[in-house]
């Protein structure tokens, strides 16, 4: 008997150890964004559109080019999405549009304006009741309203040189992979630049394993990317200069002080050793 009980109570010890062990795992930080990659976006799937989400976040998500992902989409430039609205993740070939004169901005669209999932027809649309909220907008806001500024068009002209989005050793480097950047280390609060003039079109925490977020389309072609910060000093629609303080470094969404730096050519990470100045 005295045998049996010893036993028994060993087995009891080895659950409760296996228990504890889980706790712990369940309990630590989340996974760093290393480790998370791209998400995969097979054909025939859909994503239906979140608040705070924006057409280039979405790309960025799931390793698309934002132009071909608009294009397979029916969405017109300036790119305005809308809550709830269902995205095909998928790619197509971008057909060059002359700009009208009577385009108007996204902050002059009217509040009676839906979205488009069809091409335009040429009579004039009959006045809906219900109107969609943007997708920058919370769920609890009550009418639509246009974003912090005016959305201006971002410049096209091809980047004439990079710069290093901040000081500091290079920690960790480009996997194709598994890393789809290079981490730069530093202390709280060093400055984080634009690498090159552009605009922002993402400045947010929606997506997993980046923290605070700032994403600059350069030109057509090319997006850089700046994660983990503590502070973002600029705001989506905003144009920046090529060496401009854009945010301040940080630790948000991992679990050490550093800059995460990607850039993307076509929707494509791409090295940016191969493109930074030596130093």
């Amino acid at each position: 008997m005295c045998g049996g009980q010893h036993w028994r109570g060993l087995g009891l010890c080895a659950v409760l150890l296996v228990c504890l062990a889980l706790a712990g795992c369940a309990g630590s930080s989340p996974a760093p964004i290393e480790d998370r990659g791209v998400t995969p976006s097979p054909a025939g799937r859909s994503y239906r559109v979140q608040p705070g989400d924006t057409l280039y976040s979405i790309a960025w998500r799931y390793g698309l080019d934002y132009a071909r992902l608009a294009a397979a989409n029916n969405v017109p430039p300036p790119f305005t999405i809308y809550v709830g609205q269902q995205l095909a993740l998928r790619e197509a070939e971008v057909v060059a549009v002359a700009p009208s004169s009577s385009q108007q901005p996204a902050t002059q669209r009217s509040a009676q304006e839906q979205p488009s999932t069809a091409p335009a027809s040429a009579s004039t649309p009959k006045p809906v009741a219900a109107t969609p909220k943007p997708a920058r907008e919370t769920a609890s806001a009550a009418p639509p309203r246009p974003p912090l500024r005016p959305t201006r068009s971002p410049p096209e002209a091809a980047v004439g040189s990079w710069r290093w989005p901040a000081e500091g050793p290079v920690v960790r480097g480009f996997s194709s992979t598994l890393h789809k950047g290079i981490d730069i280390g530093g202390e709280v609060g060093d400055p984080v630049t634009a690498v090159a003039a552009g605009q922002v079109v993402y400045a947010g925490t929606g997506i997993p394993g980046y923290g605070e977020l700032l994403i600059v389309r350069h030109n057509a072609r090319y997006l850089s990317a700046y994660g983990h910060n503590d502070r973002l000093l600029v705001r989506e629609g905003d144009s920046v200069r090529a060496g401009e303080k854009i945010a301040t470094r940080g630790s948000s969404g991992t679990n050490s002080v550093k800059l995460h730096f990607e850039i993307r050519e076509n929707g494509k990470p791409v090295d940016p050793m191969g493109l930074l100045p030596r130093r």
